[in-house]
C-alpha cells in the first residue's frame, strides 16, 4: 500500500469531524462513552498533528475540560438538591426566605457528586472535541475557505478560536525565554514575571493581525448601490424569519408538517439567496485553494457518522446515554462502536505536512550554545 504524501487536510473537514464527535458528547452522560470519545479526539490530535503553534494547544484544552469538571462537582457540593444515600453530612447555611430551591451545603449524597461528574464531563468532552479541531485545522486556511457572503463573520470567528492557541504559544515562548535569565523562581513571583510577558505579546500580536487584516482589506464592502444592500438585506431577514417558523413547526409536534417543511425550504432559498447577493459584492481571489479529495470525505463521513449513531442511541437506548445515578453505567455494542468510528481519520487522514525537520545531535558533532 503506497503512503500518502504529506499535505494539510481541508480545515473544514476537520471542523466536520469534531463537531460530530461534540455534537455525540451533547447526546450522552455516560462516562464510558465521554472517555472514549475523548481517547478518540486525543489520539487522532497525536497521529495528525503538525508543528505548527496552534497544534500545540491541544493540552490546554484537556486542561480546560478537567477544570470544567471540577467545577461542576464542586457546584454539586455546594447547592446539592440530590436526595439518596449522603456520603458527608456537611452543616448547611440558613438563606433567607425569599431564596427559595437554593441550599448551600448540607447533606452531601452519591447522587449528587455523580450527577455532577456526569455532567461535567460532558462539557469537558465538548470542549476537547473542540479543542482538537483547533490543534487540526489551520486557522488560516479555514479563514481562506470561508464564502464570500460570510467572510467578515468568518474572519471574527477564525480570530475567536485562535487565542487558546496564540495564548500558548506565548506562554511557551515566554517561558523559554526565562529559563535563559536568572531571577525569581517561586511560582507567586513566576506567576507575576510570566502574566504581564504574555498579556504584552498577546496584544502586540491582536494589533499586529487587525494592522495586516486591515492593510489586506478585510471588512471591506466593495462597491454596491443602496438598492443591492437593501435587496440582500430584504432577502437574509425574509430567510432568517423562514427558518425560525419552519425549525418552530418541526419542534412542535402540534404544528402541521405541511407547514413546517415548506416554511423551511422557502427559509433555505431565502438565506442562499441572500448569501449568493452578499457575497457579489465582495471581491477577493484565492490563491491555490485547498483540494476536497477522499481523505476528506472519509473524515467528515467519520465524524457523521458518530453523531448520527449518538442520536440513534440516544432515542432508542436511552439507558445507555443516559444512565441512572444509581446503577453501573452499561455500555452497547452500537454505542462504543459508533465512538469508535471517530478514530478513522488518524489512518484516513495525509500526514500532515512538516515545516520543521528536527534531528539529533551526533557525538562527534559539535552543538551549538
Amino acid at each position: 500500500m503506497r503512503t500518502p504524501l504529506p499535505r494539510d487536510l481541508h480545515p473544514v473537514a476537520w471542523w466536520c469531524w469534531a463537531i460530530g464527535l461534540a455534537v455525540s458528547a451533547s447526546l450522552t452522560t455516560n462516562p464510558f462513552l465521554l472517555l472514549a470519545l475523548v481517547g478518540v479526539a486525543a489520539y487522532v490530535v497525536s497521529a495528525r498533528r503538525s508543528d505548527q503553534p496552534w497544534s500545540r494547544s491541544f493540552r490546554l484544552y484537556l486542561v480546560l475540560g478537567a477544570v470544567a469538571v471540577l467545577l461542576r462537582v464542586l457546584s454539586r457540593v455546594v447547592l446539592g438538591g440530590y436526595p439518596g444515600t449522603v456520603l458527608l453530612d456537611l452543616p448547611e447555611i440558613p438563606l433567607p426566605d425569599w431564596v427559595l430551591g437554593i441550599r448551600l451545603l448540607g447533606p452531601l449524597t452519591r447522587e449528587s457528586l455523580l450527577s455532577g461528574l456526569y455532567d461535567g464531563m460532558r462539557l469537558g468532552a465538548i470542549l476537547v472535541c473542540v479543542g482538537a479541531a483547533n490543534s487540526l485545522a489551520n486557522p488560516k486556511r479555514l479563514l481562506r475557505s470561508m464564502p464570500p457572503a460570510l467572510y467578515e463573520v468568518g474572519t471574527a470567528l477564525v480570530v475567536s478560536v485562535t487565542v487558546l492557541p496564540q495564548l500558548a504559544q506565548s506562554i511557551r515562548r515566554v517561558r523559554a525565554a526565562q529559563q535563559l535569565r536568572a531571577g525569581e523562581t517561586g511560582r507567586v513571583r513566576g506567576v507575576r514575571r510570566t502574566l504581564v510577558p504574555v498579556l504584552e505579546d498577546t496584544l502586540e500580536r491582536s494589533l499586529a493581525l487587525a494592522a495586516g487584516m486591515d492593510a489586506r482589506g478585510y471588512g471591506r464592502s466593495g462597491a454596491a448601490t443602496p438598492a443591492e444592500r437593501r435587496t440582500t438585506g430584504a432577502l437574509m431577514l425574509a430567510g432568517l424569519m423562514g427558518l425560525c417558523v419552519g425549525v418552530y413547526g418541526l419542534l412542535d409536534q402540534t404544528v402541521s408538517r405541511w407547514l413546517a417543511w415548506p416554511m423551511l425550504a422557502v427559509g433555505v432559498l431565502l438565506a442562499a439567496a441572500g448569501f449568493t447577493s452578499a457575497g457579489r459584492r465582495v471581491g477577493r481571489t484565492r490563491y491555490r485553494p485547498d483540494p476536497w479529495r477522499a481523505p476528506e470525505h472519509l473524515v467528515v463521513a467519520a465524524g457523521v457518522v458518530v453523531a448520527a449513531v449518538a442520536v440513534w442511541v440516544s432515542r432508542t437506548q436511552v439507558d445507555v446515554a443516559y444512565p441512572a445515578l444509581d446503577v453501573v453505567p452499561a455500555v452497547s455494542g452500537v454505542a462504543l462502536l459508533g465512538v469508535l468510528v471517530g478514530v478513522l481519520p488518524a489512518w484516513a487522514a495525509p500526514p500532515p505536512r512538516l515545516t520543521a525537520h528536527r534531528r539529533p545531535a551526533r557525538v562527534h558533532e559539535e552543538v551549538p550554545v
